[in-house]
């Protein structure tokens, strides 16, 4: 019998290609999951993957666009064809821009919800067969933003409070059925997703040096230590724990937004 606390599991893991998405999918592989690993690069998915198999895992890399509709469906129908069934889905592809309520275009708020909301929502949706039947669990990857409201950021922070309250919705509607449902709320993690969103490697070094004095901790977080939080919440070490939104954040969640 093998001691990684996912060994014979099946996980399946957006954003796999960078950041949290990919501590992830290389922290469940390390416990003994098989993985699929869902993103839009195909080169980053088979990094990832040859990752995943030195660890003497198996992963699934899966090339997927989650904001068209069709998508959800193909990723979730391939990870059971391939492993089986799901027991473990974290939905941590995320998408950011900057805007506020006077400059956001409605073409950057309907990305935002589409990536942010919509995809995990779909998600969830076609994986609760397989989750059911094997009691399984979701955990969301949403943001300090979803908690607290911070200025610059509008389509953001509302799309990561709307994946908190799916998240607790879809915790009481499927509690009886066995399946748990949580969310980690990081702060500023060193990830790719800022200069994704166009921020220049100059601005984000301001950014990150800026953050260390809104983070009462004093410094930013890492990848590493979201994917700690998400394989705890996923493990049988939280069976009792469902519709929780857990702060990761260095404190930020306490401040004053600045």
């Amino acid at each position: 019998m093998s001691d990684k606390r996912f060994a014979g599991k099946v996980a399946l893991v957006t954003g796999a290609t960078s950041g949290i998405g990919q501590a992830c999918a290389i922290a469940f592989a390390s416990e003994g999951a098989k993985v699929a690993c869902v993103g839009r690069k195909e080169k980053a998915l088979q990094d990832v993957a040859e990752r995943i198999r030195t660890l003497d895992g198996e992963a699934l890399p899966i090339k997927a666009d989650l904001s068209l509709t069709t998508e959800s469906e193909r990723t979730v129908n391939e990870t059971i064809a391939s492993f089986g069934g799901i027991d473990v889905l974290v939905n941590a592809a995320g998408h950011i821009t900057s805007g506020t309520i006077e400059n956001t275009s409605l073409e950057a708020w309907d990305e935002m919800m589409n990536v942010n909301v919509r995809a995990a929502f779909q998600l969830m949706q076609k994986a609760l067969p397989s989750l059911i039947e094997r009691r399984g669990n979701i955990v969301n990857v949403s943001s300090v933003t979803g908690l607290r409201a911070f200025p610059g950021v509008l389509a953001y922070c509302v799309s990561k409070a709307a994946l908190d309250q799916l998240t607790r919705c879809a915790s009481l509607e499927l509690a009886a059925k066995g399946v748990r449902v949580n969310a980690v709320n990081p702060g500023v993690v060193v990830t790719e997703i800022h200069k994704r969103s166009g921020m220049s490697e100059e601005a984000y070094a301001a950014f990150l040096e800026h953050s260390k004095t809104t983070h009462p901790l004093g410094r930013t977080g890492r990848p590493e230590e979201i994917a700690a939080l998400v394989l705890f919440l996923a493990s049988a070490e939280a069976s009792w724990v469902t519709g929780a939104t857990y702060s990761i954040d260095g404190g930020r969640a306490q401040t004053c937004a600045r």
